[in-house]
């Protein structure tokens, strides 16, 4: 009996992937649990696994090719399952010789992406060092890179000659690879964001000083209690989230001609990755306390260093916050997450000279943009929106008085 190998439902929103490799050939015998391709898409890479053994026979997708939900990869053989080899008539069968199998080292781990990079440089990916769990692309691309030339020995100096045209120097090379599933999506996003959203955004800057303070004072307590430090970032989580439930229209999103009002709080936070960025989300952030944020994002940040992250953990998000402040961006403007209609955006802090009661005096500074879909979110809301985080991390115990 034949059985189709079909591309699983990838989560919410996602309807297409890339065949990136295949593991296993046609022909190959595979038994349940095999694991028999592996398929890109703009959130994760996944392995597609045979759940009954046969033989692989037609595959209908080769690697590279787009694929949508549903679509069938290749032919499953059932019944060539655990067939014997056939039999030759009138030759008697000589007695079994037992073979040695040289073991085999494990193949090393590495993304779809650096494998193709390393197929179009060839790169042996099993001598490329990785610096995170698996091989990346940039891993690949520095192993590849020339390596630096000898100095020349020095030469008899000769009789001055009219200078020739000068060719251009250094390495002028160039590569090109094709746009992973991730990145592509990324860039089709970003453009529909701008697009399809009236994107306005609106600026303001809070003061760190007591929020710093107070990190200082609790946080030898706070690890000790909870065996995770106390960053920033869980301030701004619960300051935002004070400042949704202030106004709700920030944490809604338009269908069609209707507007749905979310009454829970899931919170992504915008993570930079192998292959572009990626939002993991807070779920219920309102009910996770300080301990629980930081423990969440700091093991989001480690899973999107290796490549584990799932699905589940991007599906959905009513809100947005992107920190550009931990690469040194000291102001810009976020991108909407559509389909919400609001996104925080934090930058590092420094030093400026700031009037404090009729004085000049130099405090840790933040800038905040709120970038929001202006159809939903008028002007005023946006800035109020703003002015209630600022006051929140300004005096951190406004948002003990407001729980």
């Amino acid at each position: 009996m034949a059985t189709n190998i079909v591309v699983p439902e990838l989560g919410e929103s996602v309807v297409e992937a890339r065949v990136a490799k295949w593991l296993k050939k046609a022909g190959d015998s595979v038994v349940a649990g095999d694991a028999l391709v592996e398929l890109e898409t703009e959130k994760i890479d996944l392995e597609v696994s045979a759940d009954r053994a046969g033989v692989l026979g037609e595959i209908k997708h080769q690697e590279g090719a787009d694929v949508k939900v549903g679509e069938v990869l290749a032919i499953l053989d059932e019944s060539a399952a655990g067939e014997a080899p056939a039999k030759v008539p009138g030759v008697p069968k000589g007695p079994e010789v037992p073979t040695v199998q040289e073991p085999q080292a494990a193949e090393k781990k590495a993304t779809p992406t650096a494998k193709n990079v390393a197929k179009a440089h060839d790169v042996n990916i099993e001598s490329v060092a990785a610096a995170g769990a698996r091989v990346t692309k940039q891993d690949v691309l520095k192993a590849a890179a020339p390596a630096p030339k000898a100095p020349e020995a020095p030469r008899a100096p000769l009789a001055p000659t009219a200078p020739a045209p000068k060719a251009p120097s250094g390495d002028r090379s160039e590569t090109r690879e094709r746009m992973s599933k991730r990145r592509a999506t990324i860039a089709r996003r970003l453009v529909e964001a701008q697009q399809t959203a009236a994107m306005l955004t609106t600026f303001n800057e809070v003061d760190m000083s007591a929020l710093m303070a107070l990190r200082e004072r609790r946080k030898e307590a706070f690890t000790k209690k909870n065996g995770v430090g106390v960053g920033i970032a869980s301030f701004f989580v619960q300051a935002a989230i004070g400042a949704l439930k202030a106004f709700p229209q920030i944490n809604a999103e338009i269908q069609g001609d209707e507007i749905v009002t979310k009454h829970y709080y899931d919170i992504g936070m915008a993570v930079g990755a192998e292959g572009g960025l990626v939002v993991p989300v807070l779920r219920d952030a309102d009910r996770m306390g300080f301990a629980g944020i930081e423990l969440a994002i700091r093991d989001f940040a480690a899973r999107a260093k290796n490549g584990s992250l799932t699905l589940e953990d991007l599906k959905g998000g009513t809100f947005t916050i992107t920190n550009g402040g931990v690469f040194g961006s000291l102001m810009s403007t976020p991108i909407l997450n559509p389909p919400q209609v609001g996104i925080l955006g934090l930058h590092k802090i420094a030093d400026r000279a700031v009037p404090v009661n009729g004085q000049v005096v130099i405090r840790p500074m933040m800038y905040l943009a709120l970038s929001y879909d202006h159809r939903l979110v008028d002007g005023r809301e946006a800035v109020q929106f703003l002015v209630k985080i600022k006051e929140y991390i300004e005096d951190p115990a406004w948002m003990l008085l407001d729980a």
